[in-house]
């Protein structure tokens, strides 16, 4: 019998993970790490960032930590540009960086609005600017990229307040369909993940009431999933074969209706 360790399915891949900092970026950044990923972290908080790079040194991974504003094309290019540099180019884009801040329509919350659609899509397209690139030359070079973009089960339903933060989400998953018929005859995976309610920070930026007091009632009522579920679904998907592209995948809480 064979005593020699599998190699860890990601070793020689190289990972970038936007909204790094905390939750499911985070947890994502470590679970590709110990699947043997290099992975640059990408987001604002520099000491959370370096904390997320030490635990994965620690571990015996290779990490490197990016100080930037996805909402900042200029940093993000520059961002990608270490990466080439430094980590040799990404052939994984992980798009999670987000914010979600329901409210009435009436309210006229406009400073939400806009932060919501800079960050969610605006930071998006920046991020998927700088890298596709080096997505594109890697999977012409190793038969396979993956660009996996955060998204969200209200792409799909409805909830009361949640407009805005709604629209962004479709427009993330919609997007990610066209992409994967641009790029998919290039070898990148294109792959949007649809997630129910998941305990990170993402609930802490809340402020109306109707959504906190919703929030709060629905741990009554379920388990949330948690940073981890959706880090083991990223991991999954790049671990794939090249021929496999899960173009939408929708995880929910088993009690969450909708």
């Amino acid at each position: 019998m064979s005593t020699e360790t599998p190699a860890k399915p990601l070793s020689g891949r190289v990972a970038v993970v936007t909204g790094a900092s905390s939750g499911i970026g985070e947890a994502s950044a470590e679970h590709l790490a110990e699947l043997g990923a290099a992975v640059a972290v990408l987001a604002r908080r520099a000491d959370r960032l370096d904390d997320v790079v030490a635990r994965i040194q620690k571990a015996g991974g290779t990490a490197l930590a990016i100080t930037a504003d996805v909402t900042d094309e200029a940093a993000v290019r520059a961002a990608a540009d270490r990466v080439a540099a430094e980590l040799g180019g990404a052939d994984l884009l992980f798009n999670n960086a987000g914010v979600m801040l329901p409210a009435p329509v009436e309210e006229l919350a406009t400073d939400q609005w806009k932060h919501q659609i800079d960050l969610n899509i605006t930071g998006l397209m920046n991020a998927i600017g700088a890298f596709t690139p080096q997505l594109v030359s890697a999977a012409g070079e190793r038969g396979v990229a993956d660009l996996i973009n955060t998204s969200s089960i209200a792409a799909q339903n409805i909830f009361p307040n949640f407009a805005v933060y709604s629209a962004t989400k479709a427009y993330v998953t919609h997007l990610s369909r066209h992409l994967r018929v641009e790029l998919g005859p290039k070898n990148v995976r294109v792959s949007a993940i649809e997630p129910g309610i998941v305990g990170t920070e993402l609930q802490s930026h809340v402020t109306d009431d109707g959504a906190l007091q919703w929030l709060d009632g629905s741990k009554e009522t379920m388990e949330w999933l948690t940073p981890q579920d959706i880090a083991e679904t990223i991991g999954f998907i790049a671990c794939l074969p090249p021929r496999v592209n899960l173009q939408q995948l929708t995880i929910m809480p088993t009690r969450q209706p909708s």
